[in-house]
């Protein structure tokens, strides 16, 4: 597998909320202004990698369809946009795992 190249997945992930699509595992609006949330110091954050601060568990993320390590591509046809804590939940997973997408746009078949 080729090295993940920091220039393209940001360039993937300003192509993907352009749009500002809803998050594509639960289907709920995604707020794409969301980046952290402040430690003990409150809104004076002393900057950048802050030991106090922490992603945001709503913020945008992009999830990979198939993921890296099922043999997934790492391109936008295979991104989708998520909220972090989607993201998390489905880990691995290709068919979403427990996490239900409510806007019902999401169907399983049944293969027999």
């Amino acid at each position: 597998m080729p090295p993940r190249r920091t220039s393209i997945r940001d360039r993937h992930r300003k192509i993907i909320a352009k749009g500002r699509p809803p998050c594509a595992i639960c289907g709920q609006p995604i707020d794409y202004t969301l980046t952290i949330t402040p430690g003990k110091h409150g809104k004076h954050c002393p900057g950048i990698d802050c030991p106090g601060c922490v992603p945001h568990p709503m913020s945008y993320v992009v999830d990979h369809v198939i993921p890296l390590s099922r043999g997934g591509a790492d391109t936008i046809d295979n991104k989708q946009p998520t909220h972090r804590t989607c993201n998390r939940a489905k880990g691995t997973r290709t068919d979403g795992g427990s996490v239900l997408r409510r806007s019902g746009s999401l169907t399983r078949t049944n293969r027999t």
